[in-house]
């Protein structure tokens, strides 16, 4: 059976950004690239102010689902 369900893509929030004030925002949504191995080791991937995606520890970011029409504008804003 075909879906027209679109993935949702993981994003989560920026909590600290302690030693990283460059790299990271607090308070600032960002996408979260999926690791399998980086989540192993208590990482996530997430792209940062440089636009390039880097590893940061968990706690850093509170994960959140946001609705498939907010992911679509904030994609297309990037």
């Amino acid at each position: 059976m075909a879906t027209n369900e679109k993935k949702q893509l993981p994003f989560a929030v920026c909590i600290s950004n302690e030693d990283y004030p460059a790299s990271l925002e607090v308070g600032k949504l960002y996408q979260i690239i999926p690791d399998e191995t980086a989540e192993s080791h208590g990482y996530i991937r997430v792209i940062d102010e440089s636009g390039e995606d880097y590893g940061y520890s968990r706690d850093r970011f509170f994960p959140i689902q946001i609705p498939a029409a907010l992911q679509d504008a904030l994609l297309k804003a990037a």
